[in-house]
């Protein structure tokens, strides 16, 4: 979450969503949904290029308010969705380049003078962004299937000593070790035969096995920039992992394509084939 110079105090708050260089079509925004509790989507210029804003009440939008609202989930996620349909209201003509959640500023004269001030940035970012696509990767260790060896806890049977019990032990825990190497060698295998076909990747961290559903580990959760004149080398590639499994120890799981939000922060240096380790 973002917020620039927004107080409670003031009577409305103007909340951004997106800056693009080729304006959304008026029928277009004005069917678009922002927050519900906000005005209607408009069109803010800044020189040539163009902000989607919307006002939104401060009793509401507010610091405090705000940091409130998002500690309830559903809220959270109340907010993420208005917060996409303000991207994708932006993203009708051209690139843009999605700002964060709940980029908050006291005026219309706030928000220019914010964009104003990181222009070159967002050239660069619009720039690279024309004609290209997100898609997101996730890798799985493949789970074991109903054969594979429990761990019973304690020894058990004939030769279930001490001695033999540990040394069944550190068998089995050799093996998951392996394992789990020999499945973090097929990702990486996986995250380079898509690169070859991408602008740039950036890795965000693992999702736990509690998000995922998963009883095996997440080991990779990539976003990959495509041009869309390549679009069908790199699904072409992703189809052999996720349909034809080439790799048996992992599983691949794709989505896309996305508004590239993973390679358009402007915060950072938007270097041409910059790989990053993004933050989760």
């Amino acid at each position: 979450m973002s917020a620039s110079a927004a107080g409670p105090a003031a009577p409305a708050l103007v909340c951004a969503f997106a800056v693009t260089r080729t304006p959304p079509d008026p029928a277009g925004l004005a069917a678009a949904r922002g927050h519900e509790e906000g005005g209607a989507l408009r069109v803010l210029r800044a020189g040539d290029l163009c902000l989607v804003v919307q006002d939104v009440p401060a009793a509401l939008f507010g610091e405090e308010a705000l940091t409130e609202r998002l500690n309830r989930p559903e809220d959270l996620e109340r907010c993420a969705r208005a917060h996409h349909r303000g991207v994708e209201a932006a993203a009708g003509r051209g690139p843009v380049v999605p700002l964060p959640m709940a980029t908050l500023y006291r005026g219309d004269r706030t928000a220019e003078l914010a964009v104003a001030a990181r222009r070159p940035v967002l050239d660069t970012l619009l720039d690279r962004l024309r004609d290209r696509t997100e898609w997101a990767v996730k890798v799985h260790a493949a789970e074991a299937g109903p054969g594979a060896p429990a761990d019973t806890g304690g020894p058990a049977g004939p030769g279930s000593g001490g001695r033999a019990y540990l040394s069944r032990a550190s068998a089995r825990r050799r093996e998951r070790q392996g394992a789990h190497g020999r499945a973090l060698a097929e990702a990486e295998a996986v995250d380079a035969a898509l690169r070859s076909h991408a602008v740039a990747a950036t890795r965000h961290r693992p999702q736990s096995e509690r998000l995922t559903g998963r009883r095996a580990p997440q080991l990779l959760n990539v976003a990959y920039l495509v041009e869309d004149a390549r679009r069908a080398d790199f699904t072409a590639a992703l189809a052999r992992f996720t349909a034809g499994r080439p790799h048996p120890g992992v599983r691949v799981e794709a989505s896309g394509p996305w508004i590239p939000y993973s390679f358009a922060r402007w915060d950072e240096d938007p270097r041409p084939g910059q790989d990053q380790e993004a933050p989760s």
